[in-house]
Parts: C-alpha cells; sequence; structure tokens
C-alpha cells in the first residue's frame, strides 16, 4: 500500500532560519531553498551545526514556523552539506504561493529515525519551573512519555533544570525534568528525568486519545 508523497518543487527562494545550534550557540541567518514541498524544504550551504531530530525557527515574508530535521546529507553523496526539513505544524504552511498536491508512491525508507518514545500531538497547557529561576505558564506542542516539546517565547537555557506540571484534561502530571534543546522565540524541548508511576500513568492514558506525530 503506497503512502502520501509530496512532490518537490526545485526553487531558489530566500528564507531566514533561526535557533540554537549544536554546541549551544544562537544562530539567525539568510539562507536559499533547494527544493520545497507543502510540507517540508531542502537547504544547502547551512552553517550552523545542526543534527537529527534538531528543531529550528524558519521565516518567510510574514510567516513563520517550527521545522524538525529529517535527514542530513551524508557527505559521499549528492545531497551532501543538505539538509531536509518537516513542517512540525502541517496545518500552518510557511509558504504563500500554490503547490503541487500529495502523491501516492510506494517509497520504502531505507533507514529511518526511530525514536525510543512516540510522540504526539497536543495542545496542553503547562507550568514550568526553572529550579533557581523563573517560573512560565506555556502551551506543550507534543508529548510522549519520556518528554515534550514546550512553546514559548521566554528563553530558557538548554541544560536547565525544570519542575514540569502538565495538564491532561481535568489531570496534571508532575514530573522533574532537563532542557535538551532551546530555540529562542520559538520553545524548548524537555526530557523528563524523575517522574513517578501514577503521574507516568495518567501521561500514558492521555497520549491514548492523541495523534501520533509522522516519524
Amino acid at each position: 500500500m503506497g503512502r502520501r508523497s509530496q512532490p518537490r518543487t526545485a526553487v531558489e527562494i530566500p528564507i531566514r532560519i533561526f535557533g540554537t545550534d549544536g554546541d549551544g550557540k544562537i544562530f539567525s541567518e539568510n539562507v536559499f531553498t533547494a527544493n520545497l514541498s507543502r510540507k517540508g524544504v531542502k537547504l544547502a550551504g547551512v552553517r550552523p551545526k545542526i543534527g537529527l531530530a534538531d528543531t529550528i525557527g524558519l521565516t518567510y515574508n510574514n510567516n513563520r514556523a517550527r521545522f524538525g530535521v529529517k535527514w542530513v546529507g551524508e557527505s559521499s553523496t549528492s545531497n551532501a552539506g543538505c539538509l531536509g526539513f518537516l513542517n512540525l505544524a502541517p496545518d500552518k504552511p510557511l509558504w504563500d504561493f500554490p503547490l503541487p498536491p500529495d502523491a501516492i508512491d510506494n517509497y520504502k525508507p531505507i533507514h529511518a529515525e526511530h525514536r525510543k518514545n512516540p510522540r504526539y500531538r497536543c495542545q496542553s497547557s503547562v507550568e514550568v519551573h526553572v529550579h533557581g529561576g523563573a517560573s512560565v505558564w506555556a502551551t506543550a506542542a507534543n508529548l510522549s512519555i519520556g518528554g515534550c516539546y514546550v512553546e514559548t517565547m521566554i528563553p530558557i537555557q538548554q541544560g536547565s533544570r525544570l519542575k514540569i506540571g502538565i495538564w491532561l484534561g481535568a489531570a496534571k502530571a508532575w514530573a522533574e525534568a532537563r532542557v535538551v534543546h532551546s530555540a529562542p522565540g520559538l520553545g524548548i524541548g524537555i526530557r523528563f528525568t524523575e517522574i513517578s508511576e501514577p503521574h507516568l500513568d495518567l501521561i500514558k492514558q492521555f497520549l491514548q486519545n492523541l495523534t501520533p506525530l509522522a516519524t
């Protein structure tokens, strides 16, 4: 059975990328697209050190969206120096011009990214308490039994230790956590470091009613 594929359009347009690189340094620079689809984009000549599963921000004209790194071109291939990105909120397209609709193909990936814990799309309110720092209210955009991605404009440094409370419908789960990725102006990736069994069970029950993110 085929899957829905996204036809790529070879087009060179200027966009801006910004976020935090693998060394924890904030970057913001202008680049050009190599090709793009309705939900993804291929970029060449990206200077910041960005790896698989990292999240950065892309802006085009007045539109802004969060994109995740889905592949990094190997040095011995034609994609050397290129990166492939996927829009993490496909219902909010970055492009303001028409692109070909999805098609069906029989593609079978040779390599796939496998996360230890599947992530699920959500829009849950959270309390984030930084140890020795500020406390903020924000929104979790995705959730797994191992962590979550929190959308917040408040900059919280990578490596920060947190206590996080996540609203799961009428219930609330608490966990000790650490920031494993920070994208200024967009949000933070959080990994749970300590959570009680009752609160973990609350998350597991909540995830049963959510839609898993595409891998």
